[in-house]
């Protein structure tokens, strides 16, 4: 067999495995590959193979490999394993991983696999699913590492070394807790494996710690994360009481979700997902262009106030079109700060004023900008002064109008307590287009006719 041969042979993926109908090398195709690459293979393969290959070989469906499957990809595959082996699978995992397969499932199926579970498992994924959605509660791992402030470096070894297997799989920090069990400091394990055994842990322990409340939404708790910099944090509960513990690789997630969320809401779309079907994608979308059709339509009603204007003047259809949009453009350009600034909290009631005088102020002079070279482009293709007036006071006005309805929309959408990714874009879209049609053809109406 030649290297170039060799070569290829390894980087067979599953679904060539699956088409040769080779079981050998389908099963050293599986034992070769990365759990999060045996996920990106499945979420590759079409429904009928997956079947197929979930039947012919059952065993790659464990915890790891369920762990880094997309929430689709997971739904579509659920139905074909049986509540044993969802139940092996999840017992595998972290209890927060855990949680979020089971919210995938059907409530027959999470009953089955809620029954077929472990008594110590089965409490703690209902107590978990009996959060909201999207809450640190939900999404917390309840296993932690606690200890109380008068243990020696010593114990807390000796204890971590005695309870191997009721540790969690990853953990940064020793949670100092008092009598009470609420969390009063934490020692880095790094720190605790460097000291001496005799050193007690409160002269160890760094009393500055920031604790996340179980009810807190997710994206607080990222929030959180990245303004103090945090590898890992305690979880409590109402009491102030140590339940559980975040750490940076679930908030990674959470970033990436919400991340995620807000660009498909700001177009009015959701994941479509390689399990999705075409009418699922439809029904997705559909609704959000309907909306869109709504706004366009009054946008026209605007244009049709003019129809007059136009019909003599034949150069206004041509240079309209420009004007909404470049302030679409700007408008959207503005949105997409704001919301972005929402979202990092860097934009709050007290800094609205300063970015509405600063976006203000920067569609004026970016409108001032277009606008000259409008006015001259007109002038230069229609030879008329007065044409290239309008344009130029029309595209000023369209970039005022963009800039401030860019950061108002999305900071009275928040106040009023709506999402500003989701319904920001639609009421920019209607200013931007209501506003440059008019401000064009009203100021063409009063200067040339």
């Amino acid at each position: 067999m030649s290297q170039s041969d060799s070569h290829l042979e390894e980087d067979t993926p599953i679904q060539d495995a699956l088409a040769m109908n080779d079981e050998v090398l389908l099963s050293e195709t599986l034992a070769r590959l990365h759990p999060a690459d045996v996920s990106d293979e499945l979420e590759q393969l079409s429904a009928a193979e997956r079947v197929n290959l979930i039947t012919r070989a059952p065993e790659l469906i464990s915890g790891d490999v369920l762990a880094e499957m997309e929430d689709d990809v997971v739904e579509d595959i659920l139905p074909f394993l049986d509540a044993d082996r969802i139940a092996d699978a999840l017992s595998e995992m972290d209890n927060d991983d855990a949680t979020q397969i089971l919210e995938e499932m059907e409530d027959a199926q999470r009953d089955e696999v809620l029954c077929a579970a472990t008594p110590e498992d089965r409490a703690s994924y209902e107590e978990s699913l009996a959060f909201d959605d999207e809450t640190i509660g939900r999404l917390m791992q309840r296993a932690f590492v606690a200890a109380p402030e008068f243990w020696t470096v010593g114990d807390a070894i000796t204890h971590m070394r005695e309870t191997g297997e009721d540790l969690p799989e990853l953990f940064f920090n020793v949670y100092v807790i008092d009598t009470a069990f609420k969390p009063i400091g934490y020692v880095p394990v790094s720190q605790l494996m460097r000291a001496q055994v005799d050193v007690r842990l409160s002269d160890l322990m760094i009393r500055k710690i920031v604790a996340i409340g179980q009810d807190v939404d997710q994206e607080e708790a990222a929030y959180q994360f990245e303004k103090y910099s945090l590898i890992s944090a305690p979880v409590v509960n109402a009491e102030g009481r140590l339940v559980g513990m975040m750490t940076v690789d679930d908030i990674i997630h959470i970033i990436q979700d919400e991340n995620k969320e807000d660009i498909l809401a700001l177009a009015g779309v959701t994941d479509a997902g390689l399990a999705d079907t075409a009418v699922e994608t439809v029904r997705a979308r559909a609704p959000w262009l309907f909306i869109n059709l709504l706004t366009a339509v009054l946008a026209s009603l605007v244009i049709a106030r003019f129809d007059y204007a136009i019909t003599e003047i034949v150069a206004l259809a041509v240079l309209m079109p420009i004007v909404a949009s470049m302030g679409g453009n700007a408008g959207t350009q503005a949105l997409t700060v704001a919301v972005r600034a929402l979202s990092e909290r860097e934009l709050t009631p007290q800094s609205a004023w300063r970015a509405i005088r600063r976006e203000t102020i920067a569609a004026a002079i970016i409108g001032l900008i277009f606008a000259v070279v409008l006015a001259l482009i007109a002038y230069i293709w229609f030879g008329d002064r007065e044409l290239a007036l309008v344009a130029f006071i029309a595209m000023i006005v369209n970039h005022l109008f963009a800039g401030l309805a860019g950061i108002a929309v999305p900071l009275g959408l928040k106040r009023a307590g709506a999402d500003p990714a989701v319904s920001s874009s639609v009421f920019v879209t209607t200013v931007t287009d209501v506003v440059g049609f008019f401000s064009f053809l009203g100021t063409a109406v009063i200067i040339l006719l």
